[in-house]
């Protein structure tokens, strides 16, 4: 694989095509102690309530960076899923091909830390996302295929992944998520478009163990031989690995003054689908990438409020 000084454009979207993003929607509990835990015992502290989930993240940095965007996921006819509908409405996100399911409970996750914020124990309740099968794809499909592009998560159940992969027309970014989750993108890599895994899940996709420089840019050419179009191997502060058929560049992180780091990779693809949108070079959008993930990482919340495409061009240098 050679580098390129100039490497070439991402795509560009037809006038008015929304970013769609299929994924999922969470409310996140976090239970703070303001001392060492205490096992089997009740102990004082802060209880927050705030809206997750990878889809509806990404879907929430897009409008701030003001791209139209239409987001397709599955709520529980509970309050949270009220909540969080209400939100993103008021957004101007486009849930029209979102599903309400009745009696069926809004994807929740319930986490404790310690009293420096450590995550000490989890559970997770997503199983709502059964509900997302082929059948429910397939009466979306044609709004899918009059999208831009199409961002999803792992979050889907993997029958629905692959019948996605086989049935999209428009361009699919796909995000691992987390190493849990990921095998689902196994069957599909060649009809992925733009990959962004980190170190951990380039390695488990490649079959790769990343080691240096060297070993990095030959796991990112195990992945394109794979069929996919464009890799971004996310490095936390040492940058991101952009690499496509014809170039191959490391492109170092930002300065950031990190308050919190959740959240970073979800506006790191939102930058990613504006870029594309825009029709910006692969470069450009690693670049543009690299800095909303910046932004995002200096609040304390998982999206930064503050966050916009004049923000994102300032950071990045542009």
């Amino acid at each position: 694989m050679t580098e390129e000084k100039e490497p070439s454009a991402m795509g560009k979207c037809p006038d008015g095509a929304p970013i769609a993003v299929v994924g999922a929607v969470n409310m996140d509990i976090c239970g703070m102690p303001y001392q060492p835990l205490v096992g089997a015992d009740s102990n004082p502290g802060r209880v927050s309530l705030s809206m997750g989930g990878v889809g509806r993240n990404i879907a929430h940095n897009l409008a701030l960076l003001g791209q139209p965007v239409s987001l397709i996921t599955v709520f529980g006819d509970d309050v949270n899923g009220r909540r969080i509908q209400e939100h993103l409405e008021k957004l101007g996100i486009n849930l029209s091909n979102a599903r309400t399911v009745s009696g069926a409970s809004t994807s929740c996750y319930v986490f404790i830390t310690d009293e420096k914020g450590e995550m000490q124990l989890a559970i997770s309740d997503m199983g709502i996302y059964t509900y997302m099968t082929p059948q429910f794809m397939e009466n979306r499909l044609d709004v899918l295929n009059r999208s831009c592009l199409c961002v999803i998560d792992t979050n889907l159940p993997q029958e629905t992944i692959e019948y996605l992969a086989e049935h999209l027309r428009v361009p699919i970014f796909a995000d691992p998520v987390s190493t849990a989750k990921m095998h689902k993108l196994e069957r599909i890599l060649g009809h992925i478009h733009t990959l962004k895994p980190n170190r951990l899940e380039a390695e488990y996709l490649s079959g790769m163990e990343i080691t240096d420089e060297a070993s990095l840019k030959k796991a990112a050419d195990v992945l394109l031989d794979k069929g996919i179009k464009n890799v971004y191997i996310t490095l936390g502060a040492k940058g991101v690995l952009c690499a496509g058929r014809d170039r191959m560049l490391l492109i170092p992180g930002i300065q950031t003054n990190v308050r919190s780091a959740t959240g970073g990779g979800d506006c790191f693809m939102a930058g990613l689908a504006y870029a594309y949108r825009a029709g910006l070079s692969s470069e450009e959008a690693a670049r543009l990438a690299l800095a909303a993930g910046a932004i995002c990482a200096e609040s304390d919340q998982t999206i930064n409020e503050e966050l916009s495409a004049q923000m994102m061009y300032e950071r990045a240098g542009f």
